[in-house]
């Protein structure tokens, strides 16, 4: 038998799926991403989430981004101009595992113990003596959870949808790049970020934040290209490995600047960005990759980036060019109690990414 509170919440639930969606009214608090009161089976595109951190060396928070993110969400503005009416085509929330976030929480103390043996900074004996249980726990943990996000992400691309993954920090990306990278054989790779994340096992973390790409270049034969915006942040190794592989493709924060101060427009950066990558893109965007007012509190504060509107425009000119962003990832929010700097800004990022996504499907208007 349901308790009153149960009862209540089925039947607040049930009204509002019922109610038609209206975008100009007040958005409802339902706990799906822009309250959009749509099942994943309806929708376009499916949002899933990955309340995962436990890796992140300067300031964990993350885990908490996706609950923060859907909270923000309800006071995004719905009109974007340069993909209008898209969301017409439906944004959907699957569930949020929550073991994910139970699980990061309680291997947080086994990796702050690994960072700092690894770092030795204030590490004790006992640190010292519990180092390899836990660093085997943490990357136990890890593949775990990459695991999860690859099935779920698998799932909803064998019924015909976009799917985007909100972090968490970025290591979470490789399950879903894997799954994307199956689904259409053949993808390139938009990573902006302030770092290269090209390193090996960072810190002995196999899933590390700072090793997705590495990983991803290694296991996704998919990922045709890796084409990266705005990292301004890299050891000479990241640098000699990105150097040394074909692939890979760098613009520069440092040379993006440069070019902007000799009068070249950020137009035409854009359009040899996109050349560079091919029909199916995916991106992976790590919100340090902009600059710091966009997200003061993240993990890892590197001084320049890109301007919001110039991602926008970036995305917005690879849609018109006809490429079409086949799955996306926004990772490394730290949302904070006090100021929704960080929050509100993602969820209009996020709203921009499934806008852009969805400009091009073929799908039918659901709402």
């Amino acid at each position: 038998m349901h308790d009153y509170f149960t009862c209540y919440k089925i039947l607040v639930t049930t009204a509002m799926a019922n109610e038609e969606f209206n975008p100009n009214r007040a958005i409802p608090d339902n706990g799906n991403y822009f309250g959009i009161p749509l099942s994943p089976e309806e929708a376009a595109l499916v949002l899933i989430s990955a309340p995962w951190d436990a890796t992140m060396a300067v300031r964990a928070g993350s885990s908490y981004a996706p609950d923060a993110i859907i909270e923000a969400s309800r006071h995004v503005d719905f009109f974007e101009p340069m993909a209008p009416y898209s969301w017409r085509k439906g944004i959907a929330t699957a569930p949020i595992d929550y073991s994910i976030q139970d699980m990061s929480h309680r291997l947080r103390a086994d990796a702050v113990r690994v960072i700092k043996v690894h770092d030795d900074l204030g590490s004790s004996a006992f640190d010292h003596l519990v180092y390899e249980r836990s660093l085997r726990r943490v990357n136990e943990a890890s593949d775990v959870v990459n695991e999860n996000i690859y099935e779920q992400s698998k799932e909803w691309l064998q019924k015909g949808k976009i799917v985007g993954l909100v972090g968490g920090d970025q290591s979470v990306a490789y399950g879903h790049i894997r799954a994307v990278g199956e689904k259409y054989g053949s993808i390139g790779l938009l990573h902006i970020d302030s770092n290269l994340d090209l390193r090996e096992a960072h810190q002995g973390f196999e899933h590390s934040h700072a090793s997705v790409m590495y990983n991803v270049l290694r296991d996704v034969p998919a990922v045709e290209s890796l084409v990266a915006v705005g990292v301004r942040a890299f050891t000479p190794e990241e640098w000699e490995r990105a150097e040394g592989d074909s692939r890979v493709k760098l613009f520069t924060g440092q040379s993006i600047w440069a070019r902007h101060f000799e009068g070249v427009n950020w137009s035409t950066i854009v359009d040899e960005i996109i050349a560079a990558l091919p029909e199916n893109i995916y991106i992976s965007l790590d919100v340090d990759g902009l600059t710091i007012e966009c997200s003061p509190h993240t993990g890892a504060l590197v001084a320049g980036g890109l301007r919001f509107p110039e991602v926008v425009y970036l995305m917005g000119k690879i849609v018109d060019s006809g490429r079409r962003i086949v799955g996306f990832d926004l990772s490394e929010v730290v949302p904070d109690v006090d100021d929704k700097t960080d929050a509100m800004i993602a969820a209009r990022m996020l709203y921009n990414m499934c806008s852009m996504a969805l400009k091009n499907h073929p799908a039918p208007n659901v709402l």
